[in-house]
């Protein structure tokens, strides 16, 4: 684990809220010059603490925006199983998500498909051919008030 401190941490708050910040306007808001600025963030991603950019994407504008958060069970807890169900997953498009958990559940999935047709189609021929599976609870997102 990094300790890290007050600036660190402040550099972090910033670029998790706009990556595409220029390194001069970073300098500024944390209060440091550019080359401090940027030896800190360099330090920041050559120690993993920064994994990467991205974009985020409105799905509803490409036709998707549908979300659906899936709880999976297992017949039974075996390797074998896990591996095979987290293949399946990789493979799966509409699997932006997923997350191997403790409790009655092995799995949740964040899945985001077009609409209600596109996520049944998905339930059925990605899900319903999972032989390791033995419950699948969906619940549909209403809205998200706040997301990463």
């Amino acid at each position: 684990m990094h300790t890290l401190d007050s600036i660190s941490h402040n550099i972090l708050h910033h670029l998790e809220r706009n990556g595409r910040v220029s390194n001069v306007e970073l300098a500024e808001r944390v209060g440091l010059s550019p080359s401090a600025c940027l030896r800190r963030v360099q330090e920041l991603e050559r120690s993993g603490i920064i994994k990467g950019y991205k974009a985020v994407i409105d799905r509803s504008k490409l036709g998707g925006g549908f979300i659906v958060f899936v709880a999976v069970g297992f017949s039974q807890q075996r390797k074998s199983d896990q591996e095979a169900f987290e293949r399946a997953m990789m493979q799966a498009p509409e699997v932006i998500e997923c997350h191997n958990v403790s409790g009655s559940i092995e799995y949740i999935l964040k899945v985001e498909v077009a609409d209600l047709a596109a996520y049944k189609k998905f339930h059925t021929e990605t899900l319903g051919t999972c032989p390791e599976l033995n419950s699948i609870t969906s619940y549909i997102a209403m809205s998200s008030p706040k997301e990463v």
